[in-house]
């Protein structure tokens, strides 16, 4: 591996924004520096890169990874361009991070593993979500024993963006026409949290349906979970629906952890509060967040996660292999929903 600091990107679509803020401010700190920006819409990578830099532009990925020889490639485009961009990219020998969905399919998330695996290379999956700082704050709570034997964890996702005809057509379009949308798309996320705070899934029973005829995809859905740790977890999700925040998509829902000792919920507004075990009172948890980029600067917190492992040898969360647990909940999911029962990853 040559090193950590010149990074290249590819895709300059909606959520790209926050990928570039995010190298932006890490190439003002000294840690990286962007040489090159691609988009099949040359357009497109121009205006990003006159932004961020003024790094070349490029609509020929092959091209930009021969011209700039990155040390790191951020891959931010549709799942379906995946596999082959991440062939690419390893094949120059960078070190490749890599949007969700990770690939359309299990299958194909298997084989290319498989694939990285045999390269030696390193894929990180930009699963930006257990990166939330109320997440890693409320792991915290459950390191320390805070809420004693730990019950269930729930998540009510009502991020109300999926109503009517024009859903999801502003920012990412390509949503309405995914056939599998809330599990594959959004719920991943959440499973990741879930595997994140209570470990290991043993078994999933999930119902799921689709609210808007305008999509493809089921939009709606309810899942319910067991940990090896004995751990029960239940994702109740309604793209449609909405919830009380001042941004919806700060959160995207609310999330109860309940335990022997208290429980603790997450509001829309990302505020914590503990209610100990036969008391009426909250208590609020005060903790330190940045309400900036997406998702209390989650993108920026993942990619400088990254950057750290490379540059010092820092731990690594959500490599590709390690990506594939999820992956496998997904499936399960889908498959319980199919036959009515409940189902292993």
């Amino acid at each position: 591996m040559r090193g950590a600091r010149r990074v290249a990107t590819v895709g300059a679509g909606y959520f790209s924004q926050f990928h570039y803020d995010a190298w932006s401010r890490l190439a003002a700190q000294g840690q990286v520096e962007l040489v090159g920006v691609c988009d099949r819409e040359l357009a497109r990578a121009r205006e990003v890169a006159a932004r961020h830099g003024k790094p070349p532009a490029f609509d020929d990925f092959a091209r930009m990874l021969a011209d700039t020889q990155p040390d790191l490639v951020d891959i931010i485009t549709p799942p379906l361009t995946h596999t082959a961009l991440v062939s690419e990219a390893l094949a120059s020998g960078a070190v490749v991070i890599c949007q969700k969905p990770f690939t359309p399919s299990l299958s194909d998330a298997e084989r290319l593993v498989e694939h990285v695996q045999a390269r030696n290379g390193l894929v990180v999956v930009h699963e930006n979500f257990r990166f939330q700082p109320w997440y890693e704050t409320l792991r915290g709570l459950l390191q320390k024993g805070r809420l004693g034997t730990f019950y269930q964890i729930t998540f009510r996702l009502r991020p109300g963006d999926g109503q009517g005809a024009e859903a999801y057509l502003a920012r990412q379009p390509y949503f309405q026409a995914m056939p599998r949308f809330l599990v594959h798309e959004t719920a991943v996320h959440l499973i990741d949290v879930f595997r994140y705070l209570a470990g290991e899934v043993r078994s999933v029973y999930a119902q799921l349906d689709r609210r808007n005829p305008a999509i493809a995809g089921e939009d709606a859905g309810l899942i319910i979970f067991e940990f090896d740790r004995g751990v029960r977890g239940v994702f109740d999700g309604n793209r449609l629906a909405d919830h009380a925040a001042r941004n919806r998509r700060l959160t995207m829902g609310e999330m109860y952890l309940e335990g022997s000792a208290g429980s603790v919920r997450l509001n829309g507004d990302a505020e914590l509060f503990f209610r100990a075990h036969g008391e009426n009172a909250e208590q609020r948890i005060d903790y330190a967040w940045r309400d900036e980029g997406f998702g209390g600067d989650c993108v920026y917190r993942l990619q400088a996660h990254v950057v750290e492992h490379l540059l010092n040898g820092g731990p690594l969360m959500n490599t590709a292999p390690d990506y594939l647990a999820n992956l496998r909940v997904v499936d399960a999911v889908y498959r319980s929903a199919e036959q009515g029962g409940k189902c292993s990853p």
